[in-house]
């Protein structure tokens, strides 16, 4: 499949990018017509990948997280990445309510959400190189 349209960015791991990274990729986005359904669950999806990338791949340092969006027809991929620490076990990460930090009373949910809310979701890691995250969302038309 051939995209129609893509873009990257990159910015800073401080929580007030993740704000910043929903309204891109909401943006972008945008020029498929997608429900405000479909819309939500993206926004959502990438803050919750953005978070784990400032909370813990970079561990409240600020570090870089670089986001990819891939547009085709009728669907959006998207890509975030950091060269943070890295995720030692992925399949425990994936576990729901599992966290590292609870001490930051987070709800270990983050990729729970994501597997519901896109079509695919693949996570790449390396501990100590980082972790990238690629999902992709099919926008069901009204």
């Amino acid at each position: 499949m051939q995209p129609i349209n893509r873009m990257k960015i990159e910015f800073d791991s401080k929580s007030t990018n993740e704000a910043f990274a929903r309204v891109v990729v909401a943006a972008f986005a945008a020029q498929l017509d997608p429900t405000l359904e479909d819309l939500a669950d993206l926004k959502t999806s990438v803050s919750e990948a953005v978070t784990n990338a400032i909370i813990h791949g970079y561990e409240q340092k600020t570090g870089t997280i670089y986001m990819e969006c891939i547009l085709y027809s009728n669907s959006i991929k998207v890509i975030i990445e950091d060269h943070g620490i890295g995720i030692e076990d992925i399949e425990k990460a994936k576990t729901p309510a599992f966290t590292t930090k609870p001490e930051l009373e987070r709800s270990g949910m983050g990729f729970s959400v994501m597997e519901s809310f896109m079509d695919t979701l693949h996570i790449e890691s390396e501990k100590g190189k980082g972790t990238k995250i690629i999902m992709t969302k099919r926008f069901s038309r009204d």
